[in-house]
């Protein structure tokens, strides 16, 4: 098998290299490095028509929190949006409901941004049901200035659930690895691409980053001995420390839901195979016993099973292992190449990265209870997949216009969003966990 830092060609970076220079706490890009501008294509099958009005004294305010609402909201493709600002409404106002219920609005959102004299702000909104002509009751937010592009995430998480009924999850980071000519950076941002920041900075490769189900540590491979290692990262301080330095190759780091362990592909013994390690080292347990090279392993939600890439067929496919321990059973049969499993957090689904008739690499989604599949995107070059907490998105990396990019899509493939970085290549996206509310 080749060496490349392609997942495709290594059956997801097992024999990938790369060389560690420092670990580091977040620190912030500049705002040209940091903006993600934000493309989105499609529709949803059906839309909700949403008035939005911006809110008032936001222009005060460091952040457009209206703004970053709208582009949340419409990121899920289920929103249809109206401008009602210029009705000059804010959380106190008692809105011309009829005149809404005529423009075909199910719902008026509209607040304020008021800061204060110690520096912080008080963010406060209101939700209307213009069909019910009910208030949904002012919400309060009292903040740093820091906080409001996290606060503008939480209520359009909370928007999204009162008028779907399923959690949003704006609230949330992703990490991913940007490749600037020759330096390489593992980064960690809100879930809309804003906010960059860099975890770390190497000028080699980064492969298999990983979040902790805490959202506050995340695994991935190095060189820190000089050959492959599995490290967690404390993601806020930096402090890092080698989880899997074994003789071989120590690669593809898959946290547990209960974030006490790793499953992780070693080669200490024979070939490459599926081994369960505690998260401080200890505890080695061997999960499979193969010839083959068994690789790119991920956790179900309810830490049962354990999926993973295994070409002991002949050809790269996806199986599952119970993970105690015992037989493995083969999970894809459409297609001749399937690598890179990911199971979204509710269970009924897996995504994952298949070859198709044209030589192409797309998105897959399977849905675990009947075995249905049915392709999400019509690019060649995917790579990657991840589920939103909420499993209602996928973030995936792929090539547009001769530059390596991150997308989402929805579960039916409709709605596709571009989350470009000028001037980079972006790889190996993850989306991480919920973030701690507010308070």
């Amino acid at each position: 098998m080749q060496l490349s830092v392609s997942r495709r060609s290594t059956l997801g970076g097992l024999l990938g290299g790369l060389a560690l220079t420092a670990g580091s706490a977040l620190w912030p890009l500049s705002e040209a490095q940091a903006q993600f501008r934000v493309e989105i294509s499609g529709v949803g099958a059906t839309q909700i028509p949403l008035a939005l009005a911006r809110f008032r004294d936001e222009t005060r305010s460091p952040q457009p929190v209206s703004a970053i609402i709208k582009a949340d909201l419409e990121r899920s493709g289920l929103f249809k949006f109206m401008d009602a600002s210029a009705d000059k409404l804010d959380e106190t106002s008692r809105p011309a409901l009829a005149d809404w219920r005529a423009k075909n609005a199910d719902a008026l959102v509209m607040g304020s941004v008021t800061p204060l004299a110690d520096g912080r702000f008080d963010v406060r909104y209101q939700l209307w049901d213009v069909l019910k002509g009910k208030e949904n009751g002012v919400r309060s937010f009292l903040i740093g200035a820091s906080e409001l592009r996290q606060v503008a995430h939480r209520i359009a998480d909370e928007i999204y659930e009162k008028l779907t009924g399923d959690k949003g999850a704006f609230a949330s980071r992703i990490a991913y690895v940007s490749k600037v000519g020759k330096q390489h950076m593992l980064m960690v941002a809100d879930s809309d691409g804003e906010g960059a920041q860099a975890a770390l900075t190497i000028g080699q490769p980064i492969i298999s980053p990983a979040w902790s189900p805490d959202g506050g540590r995340l695994a991935y491979v190095s060189f820190l001995t000089g050959k492959a290692t599995v490290v967690v990262q404390d993601v806020a301080s930096g402090r890092y420390r080698t989880v899997a330095d074994f003789k071989g190759t120590n690669s593809s780091p898959a946290w547990s839901p209960d974030g006490k362990q790793l499953v992780v592909t070693l080669s200490r013994d024979t070939g490459s195979q599926l081994y369960v390690i505690n998260v401080n080292g200890d505890g080695v347990r061997r999960l499979t016993q193969s010839g083959a090279i068994d690789t790119e392993a991920t956790w179900s939600p309810d830490g049962s099973t354990i999926y993973f890439v295994s070409d002991r067929g002949g050809a790269p496919q996806i199986y599952k292992v119970p993970a105690a321990g015992g037989a493995a059973q083969r999970v894809t049969f459409s297609g001749a190449y399937n690598i890179s499993p990911a199971i979204s957090p509710d269970g009924r689904w897996m995504s994952y990265i298949g070859q198709v008739d044209n030589g192409g690499y797309r998105v897959h989604l399977m849905e675990l209870s009947s075995g249905n599949v049915k392709v999400l995107t019509d690019t060649r070059d995917d790579e990657s997949p991840s589920f939103a907490p909420n499993s209602k998105l996928i973030i995936y990396a792929t090539r547009a216009q001769g530059r390596e990019v991150l997308m989402t899509t929805s579960l039916d493939g409709r709605v596709k969003a571009k989350l470009p970085v000028p001037q980079a290549d972006l790889r190996e996206p993850v989306w991480g966990p919920m973030l701690a509310a507010l308070r």
